[in-house]
Parts: C-alpha cells; structure tokens; sequence
C-alpha cells in the first residue's frame, strides 16, 4: 500500500499544477474523515529519545564551548545554559546520541519506512507539485543533513575525546551551531508541511501499518543491535585507557631536570595528548610524557611537555608617571594570557569520574549559595566530600627553586567578605595544603576598580639596577622566549618594605618582578619538591614525595591501590589550561 501511495503521488506530481492541486485536495479531505495523523509507536520512541538524547549533548556542549575566550553564540547564550558537573552529562548523553541514531537507521530499514527519506521525493522542488509535496521534499534533505551532521559531530567528538584538539575543536563547535540552527528549521518545515497536525502526531501513537518491505520485529531488532554497540563502545574507551606503572628502583634519579638517570631509562613513559588550552603558538596543544618509579619511601615522576617558550614573566610591575602599574590582560578577572609564568598541573583521584574525578563545574555560578568565580569559568570542587592531591609546579613562585606547590581539591570552602565583594578570588574547593608557601605578590589585594590603575607594592628593591640586570631581557610580546637563568622573582634579602624614599630613586619606565620569596615552604604544603628545565620547545620536570604523608589532602601511594591521574600545561596563562577528557590509571608496584 505504501509503494501505490507513492506511485499516485508521483502520478500527482507529474500531472497540470490545477489537476494536481484538486488531487491533493483530496487526499486532504482523506485525511480529514480519517482523523488526525498518527505515527507508529517505534518512531515516536526513538525520535524522542534522539531529541533528548540531543538536546542535552547540545546544551552541554554548549556550556563547555562557551568557556572558549572567543566563544560568541555559546557565550550569549549563557543564561540558559547549565551549570555545574556537565562533562558527564555531555558524554552520556552522546553515547545515548549514539546509540539511538544506529537504532532509528536499523529501525526504518527494517520497518519498510525507508521511502520516508526516499531522495527520489526531492524532484518535487523542481517539478510542478503542492506545496505540501515540497515541503515534504524540504523535510527528506533537512533528515540527511542531520544524519550528516551527527556523523561529523560523532567523528570529531571521539577525536577530541582521544586528546586531539586544533581544527577539529572548530568543526565540532561549528557542527553543534549548525544543529541547534536545525532544531529550529526542523520544526517549521514540518508546520508548513502539516500544520500542527504534523506537530502533534508524534504525540499519536499507533500500530505500525504492515507492508511489504518490513521485517520481523523492527523496534525489538534495533533496539537489541543498538545497545551492544554503544556498550561495546564504552567497555573499548575502559579497557583501552593508558596505565602508568610505577616501579621499584634500587638508584633513586637525580632532581636535576634531565632524564639522563638509569631509572628513568627503564620506566616506560605514558603520552597524553592535551588541547584547548591558551597560547601554545597558537595551537592550544601540548603532548605530555609521564614516566614514574619509586624506592624504599619515596615515589618520583618526570613530566616532559610541549611549550615553544620559557615564559617567567608572571604579571611584572612597572613604573608610571602616576605610580605602579601590573603589566596584565585580564588580572583583575583572574584570566590572564599574555604575562604570566609557566605551569604544570597535576591531580591524583581515587575516582575516575569525568572532569578530573568529578572536581570541575562549569558556569559563571555552579554553586548558588557561593560566589561565583572571578573569570565567570566554573570552580573545583567535590560533592561527596573526598579530596583530591594536586601538584602545581609555578616557573617563578619556586619551581626553578626547588620546590612544587602541593594542594588540593575538596568540599567548597566558605567564602569571605572579599569573595562575596570580588576583590578576591573565590575558588571553590580547590586551595593550598596546611602550611605556608613562600611566595606572595608584591602589591596588596586588589583595589577598587580592579588592577586597571596603580597598584601599592608591599616591598622595592633595594638596588634596582641588580634587580633589573637579573631580569636579562624584557620583551613587550608575550610569546617571546625569556632568557636562561632569568629571575622575575625577588628574594627577600634583595627588597626593602616600600617607602617614598626608596621609590623616588626608581625611574619611571623600570620593570621589576612581581613575585616575592618570603621565607620558606613549611608543613603540608612542602611535601613535594623537584626540579625543571626547559630546552628545544620542552619542558622537563622530575619531582619527589614521600610515598605515604599521613596527610588527608594527599593520596598515599599504595602498591595495588590504583589511583587516576590527569594533567594540565599552562602556557604563560593564569587559568587557561590544556586538558583530557580520559583519566591515566597509575598503579604502584
């Protein structure tokens, strides 16, 4: 029955524009004694779980696009965009995407509905018909083009999945647009094709009519194909997930920053791929080579990463006409991009959870009875009250020292005055272990107006012209290469507390550090220690810690305890890290 309707409607098209208009009157008035439209059962339920499945890929696809500092449509959109955990709604809901876009091809060939996208029906755009075949016409390529589309988006989503970022970051956020573009025409040409009664039979259940093309049980079939497939898929991502073993070592390396050592020549390194982060001559790309080991106490890793520039110019200070001034893009948003040190991040989760075990939520507010953060880009922070180890190496506030900053990520911290008045900034979780660190910043807290005017330094130098020849150079492009041995930090033995006295010496135009090393790092906080250096586009770092501290912000490096890791390269930026989405399972030999 289904291959004469359609003969008759090709019988229709081909007859006068008059004679073809009274044919589809009446199969309008058909359609009327029969009552409204309805569709069967097997394509009400895909095409909803298809619609749900894309719309919270979208939305949250959209969230994470709209962290992208040249981000446009997603950013306007903000306002209803979600908050918090997204990244595993976003995977979800692309895996369930998946699953039952497979399952509605599978079901329309089985189901004998293949004539519905039939391409043949197209001629009607450049042959006389109704307009209600046009329309009908419009429909078939508007569903390839959203096969087409899901197909690019699935390609390049599993790509930016395996770490691979550049141009396919711009495919897959320009696919997405087009999508949510779709959405929309989707539904209007299919109310100019039907009216409302187009619309609302996908509220209309019935039976499928039986004809000549369908198999047995097409929904069932479909269905049972589909889920294997997409569990298929999942248990290949599980089971095919990079593993760094660490292990034993009679000669612990040498923290000098080359991996010249015998240890390190046997440890078998692991290669993570990391995209979308700032600079990185303008890729947003670093590869990332881990290699581990330990002995009787202590556990090392050497962390080797792309980074075409030794950047150590961490917000400098110079000096005005009108005073002290930071040398800065964004400070007083906590996004700088352009002056800023080197680093490296690195967390260890009992949970292998997405978003680095479950710690980053995105959104200018994700916790509503919090500030959000400075930058309006998301918090760290956990929601089943565990913490997360973070390791920070900062180029100029001590890792050329000797020494890693060791945090952590836990429940969110109550914010003070500050926070709630933006002149500090709130960050969720995610803080400094018990301890002191020694470096602090050489102006005080942010003044009203942010960082755009003078600044009040807490300490000068005591003989600037000293200060200045350490510096080496100073270039005015921030992806310039600072020199070897260069120090944008000032000791304490080197500075003076501030007075008018010793800042009217200082001639306008000096640049000078804007970092201090006060004292020494003490208690938690300095359990880890390490060396680095940078040569030929690479940074190389070795670290040290003891195995086990007995403290709750720190994993203890247990043999047969598994813990994951993730790691994230800034390139003179603040926040603006590299990142994978796939955790690296470390386990202890």
């Amino acid at each position: 029955m289904a291959d004469i309707g359609h003969l008759r409607e090709g019988i229709d098209r081909s007859r006068p524009a008059g004679r073809a208009t009274a044919g589809a009157a009446r199969q309008a008035a058909t359609r009327d004694r029969e009552g409204p439209p309805r569709t069967d059962i097997g394509t009400i339920f895909l095409h909803w779980l298809v619609a749900i499945a894309m719309v919270a890929s979208l939305l949250t696809g959209l969230r994470i696009s709209a962290d992208a500092p040249e981000a446009v449509i997603s950013k306007a959109l903000e306002p209803i965009l979600p908050q918090g955990e997204i990244w595993t709604v976003h995977f979800v809901a692309s895996l369930v995407l998946f699953f039952s876009a497979t399952a509605y091809a599978l079901y329309m060939l089985r189901s004998g509905l293949r004539h519905r996208v039939a391409l043949k029906k197209t001629r009607a755009l450049v042959m006389p018909a109704a307009n209600r075949l046009r329309w009908g016409a419009v429909n078939v390529i508007l569903h390839w083009v959203i096969y087409g589309l899901v197909a690019v988006l699935t390609a390049t989503g599993i790509a930016l999945y395996l770490g691979y970022g550049g141009w396919i970051v711009a495919v897959h956020a320009a696919c997405a647009l087009a999508v949510l573009a779709y959405i929309v025409v989707h539904v209007v040409a299919h109310f100019l094709y039907g009216g409302w009664a187009q619309i609302l039979r996908l509220f209309r259940p019935t039976r499928l009519v039986a004809n000549s093309g369908m198999k047995a049980r097409p929904l069932l079939t479909a269905v049972l194909v589909g889920v294997p497939v997409a569990g298929a898929i999942a248990a290949f991502d599980w089971g095919t997930r990079d593993t760094l073993t660490v292990g034993v070592v009679d000669e612990a390396p040498t923290l000098d920053g080359v991996l010249d050592d015998p240890a390190w020549r046997r440890a078998g390194p692991v290669r993570i791929r990391t995209q979308q982060g700032a600079n990185l001559g303008g890729s947003g790309e670093s590869l990332v080579e881990v290699r581990a080991v330990r002995d009787a106490d202590n556990i090392y890793f050497a962390f080797r990463w792309q980074d075409p520039s030794r950047s150590l110019r961490r917000l400098p200070l110079i000096k005005r006409e009108d005073g002290w001034h930071l040398i800065h893009d964004h400070a007083d948003t906590a996004d700088v991009f352009n002056f800023y040190e080197d680093k490296l991040s690195v967390i260890f989760s009992r949970s292998q959870a997405f978003g680095g075990g479950g710690a980053t939520h995105l959104g200018p507010r994700p916790l509503p009875d919090k500030p959000g953060a400075l930058n309006n880009r998301g918090l760290h922070y956990t929601t089943d009250d565990s913490y997360i180890d973070m390791w920070q190496w900062k180029a100029s506030r001590g890792g050329l020292l000797g020494q890693v900053d060791d945090q952590f990520i836990g429940p969110p911290i109550e914010p003070k005055e500050a926070d709630w008045n933006k002149t500090a900034r709130y960050q969720g979780g995610y803080t400094g272990d018990p301890g002191k660190a020694f470096y602090v910043y050489n102006y005080v807290s942010e003044p009203p107006g942010g960082y755009r005017g003078p600044v009040q330094l807490k300490r000068l130098p005591v003989d600037y012209r000293q200060t200045v020849a350490k510096l080496k150079t100073f270039d005015l492009d921030p992806d310039s290469i600072d020199s070897e041995g260069a120090q944008w930090w000032m000791m304490e033995a080197e500075t003076a507390p501030y007075s008018p006295e010793l800042d009217a010496a200082i001639p306008v135009g000096t640049v000078i550090p804007g970092v201090l090393i006060m004292g020494e790092y003490s208690g938690d906080r300095a359990d880890v220690t390490g060396a680095a250096r940078w040569a030929d586009g690479w940074w190389t770092l070795e670290t040290k810690r003891a195995l086990a501290t007995g403290s709750k912000y720190d994993v203890d490096f247990v043999p047969g305890e598994p813990f994951y890791m993730w790691v994230a390269v800034f390139d003179h930026t603040q926040t603006r890290h590299t990142r994978h989405v796939r955790p690296v399972k470390l386990v202890v030999e």
